[in-house]
């Protein structure tokens, strides 16, 4: 069974902390909340009030109501949405969710159901957990993080400048973040 709380930690891992990347089609982005995707979360109004101050983005740490509002944002944003406590294996759950993440809930929904041989519709139902849950887990995971790269891959040669993030998508498919 998926465990929310280990995947968040290990989404929290791969998307870091504060930036602000000119290159990053998101913007800002507060341990991957991306403004420009996301610019009605409340926490940031909290993140606009810590740049006034002195330290930071470190200072944001020590803020429990703002890393309560990210760990709820995954939660009702990302992780409900795959039904992620539904999916029996705990590396497939938390692979399906860091790269909704990463990607959005469509296309890693998509790819789970293009490996698991589910209907591919982007919408985690009954038939996508029954297919996902039946498919051995170590052989779905193999697969999903080809069908990964293959997309980090497309997004280079369409998106050149997204090349310097390649190296880290990578290592994030393969989980080694």
């Amino acid at each position: 069974m998926g465990d929310f709380l280990k995947a968040y930690e290990k989404v929290l891992r791969n998307e870091g902390g504060y930036a602000n990347d000119a290159d990053d089609p998101g913007g800002e982005t507060y341990k991957g909340v991306a403004r420009k995707i996301w610019s009605a979360w409340d926490g940031w109004v909290l993140v606009d009030y810590y740049k006034r101050m002195s330290g930071f983005p470190a200072n944001m740490e020590k803020d429990h109501e703002l890393q309560e509002k990210i760990k709820d944002f995954y939660k009702v944003n990302y992780w409900d949405p795959i039904q992620g406590t539904s999916i029996e294996d705990e590396e497939v759950a938390t692979s399906i969710f860091d790269f909704a993440v990463n990607a959005g809930i469509s296309t890693s929904v998509r790819l789970a159901q293009m490996v698991a041989g589910a209907k591919i519709d982007g919408s985690v139902g009954n038939e996508t957990l029954s297919k996902i849950n039946n498919f051995d887990s170590d052989h779905f995971l193999a697969l999903f993080t080809v069908a990964k790269v293959a997309r980090y891959i497309n997004i280079v040669k369409n998106r050149p400048v997204s090349r310097k993030y390649f190296y880290g998508w990578v290592c994030r498919a393969l989980g080694e973040n």
